[in-house]
């Protein structure tokens, strides 16, 4: 028989729960029994999850991180509560700083039992580079333990999914352009697979006792540079590419244009890199073992291959 997990009934919110990472942590506590309410700006965009869910087993509530009666409200009744907000838009100091203070203190009166910030692995800011999203990860960070002690903080590198903006966006370029400019191309990556880290979300709920308080580092097994994801999404779709690196001094000034893909904060915080410290307890810690890229890559990119799934004859 099948052991009950610890979640199995109870009311976990997910703070920007609509999103990529949202999708597949509400999928790991729907699978536990728990009941989940969506609290994003845009929880339509979270329908999706609803053939996955018992009858009143998910709930949406719309919530305005910038609003602190309004992330008050949405965790109202919660016995977890889980922050996955993260942008690049806004007033980050309080959308990434301020709001998860807000988030916590609300769960702690309300008598919740966990709170799981995530986070990322991001340096912080020196008086030489001001990088305004690394500050405010920083104070969220700050203001979550100031309110809910036993919280724990999660620390992810770069999250990779199937259905990410990551690796489809370079798949998506590599598959149309014969010569591609690589910006960082020496810059480290620890990539993280989407799976594990909604895993390391639910087993950190289940078990406050032994994962609150604790900040873990959540990576791979794999440390690439730009250059080498690059060239890896090339090989697995069987496409011969031309790779420019781009110089800082360049890739500065492209982050620095209006309208680029790409803002300064974004380039600053790839050109130092995104791997774990080593210093902190990371995936194993919790039970977990990491997903390298390698496992999923070659299929993920068959639909960029030319002629897609069409394109290979099998053998007599």
């Amino acid at each position: 028989m099948a052991k009950v997990s610890a979640l199995n009934g109870k009311l976990v919110v997910l703070m920007g729960g609509s999103g990529f990472i949202g999708n597949y942590v509400a999928q790991a506590l729907l699978e536990r029994g728990a009941r989940v309410r969506i609290a994003s700006r845009n929880p339509e965009r979270a329908f999706r999850l609803k053939p996955l869910a018992n009858l009143g087993q998910i709930q949406f509530a719309r919530c305005n991180a910038s609003d602190r009666r309004s992330v008050e409200a949405c965790v109202t009744g919660a016995d977890a509560v889980v922050n996955l907000i993260g942008t690049f838009d806004g007033n980050l100091s309080r959308i990434m700083g301020e709001a998860p203070g807000w988030m916590a203190k609300a769960a702690k009166a309300q008598g919740a039992q966990a709170f799981v910030h995530v986070s990322a692995i991001a340096d912080e800011p020196d008086e030489d580079t001001v990088i305004e999203y690394a500050a405010a990860k920083k104070l969220g960070e700050e203001s979550v333990r100031a309110a809910f002690p036993g919280a724990t903080i999660l620390r992810p590198s770069i999250l990779f999914g199937k259905d990410d903006n990551f690796l489809n966006m370079f798949a998506g370029l590599i598959s149309s352009l014969p010569v591609l400019p690589v910006f960082g191309p020496d810059a480290k990556i620890q990539p993280v697979y989407v799976d594990d880290v909604a895993e390391a979300v639910a087993r950190a709920l289940e078990d406050p006792a032994a994962h609150g308080g604790k900040t873990y580092e959540i990576a791979g097994p794999e440390v690439l540079t730009m250059m080498d994801l690059n060239q890896r999404i090339a090989a697995a779709q069987n496409r011969k590419r031309s790779f420019l690196p781009i110089p800082d001094a360049g890739s500065a000034l492209f982050a620095a244009l209006p309208g680029t893909p790409m803002s300064s904060d974004q380039w600053k915080l790839l050109k130092q890199g995104s791997i774990a410290s080593g210093a902190l307890p990371g995936l194993e810690k919790l039970g977990i073992a990491a997903k390298p890229l390698g496992l999923f890559l070659d299929k993920w990119m068959v639909r960029y291959r030319k002629h897609g799934r069409f394109a290979d004859r099998l053998s007599a």
